[in-house]
């Protein structure tokens, strides 16, 4: 089993990087590795104020975008120790490191090819007062989401396309479920995203006067025709449900993706990706 050498250490703190390197653990009884499986759910999550990032990619996305950790767990089998001190430039002073052992290390990482690197890390405030936008903001807005990973997915596309930021509505999932962060390859922590409920977000783009756009089967256009260079919300239901009639009612106009074949609807991820796409085409996006 690899540990930090004293060089490491002494580098890290050169570089303005004091983080606290505590004892190795190497027993999976060990509390703070049981602990892991209760931070699968969401009330661990709250009452203990972290959730867990897995992976290299997404470590380092979460420090660039000003996430901070409570505590760090490395595998210094899996994960060189030059690699790990270039991926923790810029973490908090105040995170723990705790090197583990490959054995320990397997038993908390969820998926293969973790990069050697998983983190505790503190959630941010997602109130609608937080979002900093631009005089005509393109939003995405999703109502009642319930799966993880299409979370994950519809993050991702958000990121691709540049979105000035994801409204999360009445969600039926934590914002920071695990899946919720591996399926989004890290973009939760790089789009700006409120959380709140419908009424709120309604309320709130009207006084900002920001267009609703809902996507809607019946008494709809096709998305291709509305006008999506003024301020434009792109609202996406569940892909059991679609969008409540709170929505509907409150929409400026109701879209729809044409279908040509016997299908009625998409993937919701997918269906928000072609609506948005369009928006960025009609707003000149390169």
């Amino acid at each position: 089993m690899t540990f930090p050498n004293k060089l490491l250490i002494l580098r890290l703190i050169k570089t303005n990087l004091t983080m606290f390197f505590r004892d190795p653990i190497t027993s999976a009884q060990n509390q703070r590795i049981k602990n892991f499986a209760h931070l699968q759910k969401a009330r661990e999550r709250r009452e203990q104020n972290v959730f867990i990032v897995e992976g290299d990619k997404e470590y380092n996305r979460a420090i660039e975008f000003g996430y901070e950790f409570a505590s760090i767990f490395v595998c210094f089998d899996l994960i060189s120790e030059a690699y790990f001190e270039a991926l923790s430039s810029g973490v908090n002073a105040d995170a723990e490191v705790f090197p583990v052992s490959k054995e320990v290390f397997e038993k908390i990482a969820y998926r293969e090819g973790s990069g050697g690197v998983i983190a505790l890390a503190r959630p941010k405030s997602h109130a609608l007062s937080d979002l900093k936008l631009p005089e005509k903001p393109l939003l995405l807005v999703l109502e009642a989401v319930e799966k993880p990973g299409n979370l994950g997915a519809l993050l991702r596309t958000a990121d691709a396309a540049g979105i000035d930021a994801v409204v999360v509505c009445d969600p039926q999932t934590d914002i920071y479920n695990p899946n919720v962060v591996r399926s989004s390859i890290g973009c939760l922590f790089s789009v700006p995203l409120a959380v709140c409920n419908s009424a709120e977000a309604i309320s709130w783009m009207k006084q900002m006067q920001i267009s609703i756009y809902c996507t809607y089967l019946k008494a709809a256009v096709p998305y291709t025709e509305v006008d999506f260079t003024r301020g434009s919300a792109i609202v996406m239901g569940t892909e059991a449900d679609g969008i409540t009639d709170l929505w509907v009612d409150s929409a400026d106009q109701n879209i729809i993706i044409p279908m040509q074949g016997s299908a009625d609807s998409m993937n919701v991820s997918t269906a928000a990706a072609v609506v948005v796409f369009e928006a960025c085409r009609q707003r000149g996006f390169k």
